[in-house]
């Protein structure tokens, strides 16, 4: 699972919230993912992105414009289909 932040050089604060509700929700679940966080204005054109921050999960697009909350993130994660494959297996 691929998890990317992207934000605007002059929003650190909104960033470092986002990645720290990030970690602690794959932390929660217990899930290994790439995490990683852009400051790159290029990058939010490509993906059609016009507010920070925002939080894509395996190239979707699921929050724009503010800090999403852990159970959130959490809930996303979890109805992603690579997860429930993952879980499928274990149970």
């Amino acid at each position: 699972m691929r998890i990317d932040i992207l934000c605007k050089p002059g929003h650190p604060e909104t960033c470092q919230n986002t990645v720290e509700n990030v970690r602690e929700a794959l932390s929660k679940l217990g899930v290994e993912a790439e995490v990683h966080q852009y400051n790159d204005s290029k990058k939010m054109i490509d993906n059609r992105i016009y507010v920070v921050p925002a939080l894509m999960i395996d190239d979707q697009v699921r929050i724009a414009g503010r800090v999403p909350a852990v159970d959130e993130i959490v809930n996303f994660i979890a109805e992603r289909p690579r997860y429930l494959k993952d879980v499928a297996i274990v149970a």
